[in-house]
């Protein structure tokens, strides 16, 4: 009796057993009121284009120093122009125009009856045609200093390169119809291959310098003192040909340089626009 009675509990114990294996694991308890999962969507991206933002004059754009390592031979970085080719000296005026500095410079020039060349951001042309028609108008060159003074725009796609140039000849054009722009200054000097070709393929030619007096650094001097170095350094610095660089953007210190500077050369050199 005792052994049918073990034999049935065995039987009846892998028949449990198979079902459970048959029908799989059991479901796991779910909570009667879940909380349900909510993801949050992410925002859709702005198509509007981010807005240029307006220079501080307080923060004059910085250079490159990396690009003031004078280069060897009469050529440039990826042969730029070091100097004019005669006995002539281009003053040439980068960054602006300035609604400050650049009517200052051009009085200056005008009463020394100084011709020279501006290298003009794509930015600052758009906000300042007015300056640009005047540059103009007063027998100044035009040179492309790029659209925003990006200082890696040399190693970007030639695309990219020719995109900004135009974006910047487009710009000057629009305040001087049919405006000729012979020349391109990379912004900082940083002159690359591509650079240079994609700019020779818009008609225009790279310059360089020949006389830097790093007018827009700005050491631990007064503003007199700051002067003053920019005063001696062209003065000690500038030959015949040679290509001098100077910045009208955030540079007050440049402009009254200026007014001892152009009496000084135009009785020394023939001042030239590059043309």
């Amino acid at each position: 009796m005792i052994s049918t009675l073990l034999i049935m509990t065995g039987l009846l114990g892998q028949a449990t057993a198979a079902t459970t294996t048959a029908q799989g694991d059991p479901a796991p308890i779910v909570s009667a009121s879940p909380t349900p999962s909510v993801t949050t969507p992410s925002p859709a991206p702005s198509l509007a284009p981010s807005p240029t933002p307006t220079p501080s004059k307080s923060s004059p754009r910085v250079e490159n120093t990396a690009a003031d390592t004078k280069p060897k031979g009469r050529t440039g970085p990826a042969g730029s122009i070091m100097t004019t080719g005669t006995k002539g000296v281009a003053l040439t005026f980068d960054d602006g125009p300035d609604p400050d500095y650049t009517p200052q410079l051009l009085k200056l020039l005008a009463k020394q009856r100084v011709k020279a060349t501006f290298c003009l951001v794509g930015t600052q042309a758009r906000r300042h045609p007015d300056l640009v028609e005047a540059i103009a108008a007063g027998g100044h060159s035009l040179c492309n200093h790029s659209w925003n003074h990006d200082l890696k725009l040399g190693k970007k796609s030639h695309a990219a390169i020719r995109a900004d140039l135009e974006r910047t000849n487009a710009a000057i054009r629009a305040a001087v119809p049919g405006a000729e722009i012979r020349y391109m200054r990379a912004p900082g000097g940083n002159f690359t291959p591509a650079m240079v070709k994609v700019s020779a393929q818009l008609g225009m030619r790279s310059i360089y310098w020949k006389v830097d007096p790093r007018d827009w650094e700005h050491k631990t001097e007064s503003r007199d003192a700051h002067r003053k170095r920019i005063i001696r350094i062209v003065q000690q610095r500038t030959r015949a040909g040679a290509i001098v660089l100077s910045h009208d953007y955030a540079q007050p210190d440049t402009i009254d340089a200026y007014r001892v500077l152009l009496p000084w050369l135009h009785k020394r050199f023939q001042l030239v626009p590059l043309t």
